[in-house]
């Protein structure tokens, strides 16, 4: 029975990295999407499954071809698939559009599950505090800048976007989130306008925070340290572990911070 909803963000396939953490994280999410595959209702990536995936209209990047042909059963099978673009998604969406008939989200999104009022979006450009970004996400999301970039030879374009988004990883990384978090503030305030779940990513850190009892703002974490995932079903949401790092197995379990 299809009933459940699957929350995952900031995979970052093919982060520079050795190949075999590459091979590893590729294959693990294989399997995790095998386990998704019969009880899935919908799957909400929430942005940057790759570090860096180019979109050209005649050229698809080298490699994931076992990833891409799982998630072609997965929507075959009756799984549909909302994809938010990241910091790391610059392009248009159309591959995974046409080919798969994933929806593409390229701003956040209000739905409804149950009754209950979601929020959902990537969380890039949103915080209070980023106003740089801001300007800068407008003019790289731009049609007319994408149109210049796909100008560019595939060997280049993907190099320049490679290098980017290394850049852009460790900027997040190091950002100091302790004392002023616009992100987490956006959310909380979205939740004072009626939203009972604002579910983001872009922090690569696992977050549940609750106010007013029964609201909640959930960062759902990434798949290079943490290995979490969102899960909701019959009016409930739950953070997950799907792997231990430390323990190097499959636990799929609730998240708890440590």
């Amino acid at each position: 029975m299809r009933d459940k909803y699957y929350f995952i963000s900031d995979v970052h396939l093919g982060i520079r990295s050795s190949k075999d953490f590459k091979k590893f994280q590729e294959l693990l999410l294989i399997d995790f999407f095998n386990m998704i595959q019969s009880d899935a209702k919908e799957l909400f990536i929430i942005g940057d499954l790759f570090d860096c995936w180019i979109e050209y209209k005649r050229v698809v990047p080298k490699g994931y071809y076992k990833l891409l042909t799982k998630i072609s059963e997965l929507t075959e099978s009756g799984v549909k698939i909302t994809y938010f673009a990241g910091n790391h998604d610059f392009w248009r969406g159309e591959y995974f559009r046409e080919e798969f008939g994933i929806e593409i989200q390229h701003e956040g999104k209000s739905i409804e599950l149950d009754g209950k009022k979601f929020f959902l979006n990537h969380g890039d450009g949103l915080a209070y505090n980023d106003t740089g970004y801001k300007i800068l996400k407008k003019i790289l999301r731009s049609p007319v800048s994408q149109k210049l970039y796909s100008l560019l030879h595939p060997d280049l374009g993907i190099w320049l976007a490679t290098s980017s988004s290394a850049t852009s990883r460790e900027y997040t990384s190091k950002r100091d989130w302790s004392e002023k978090d616009g992100l987490r503030d956006f959310a909380l305030d979205k939740l004072d306008e009626g939203y009972d779940y604002v579910i983001m990513g872009h922090r690569h850190l696992p977050i549940v925070v609750e106010k007013n009892a029964e609201k909640y703002y959930i960062n759902l974490g990434d798949w290079i340290r943490n290995f979490t995932y969102g899960l909701y079903k019959e009016g409930k949401f739950r953070l997950m572990k799907y792997y231990d790092y430390d323990l190097k197995k499959v636990v799929n379990t609730d998240y708890k911070k440590t």
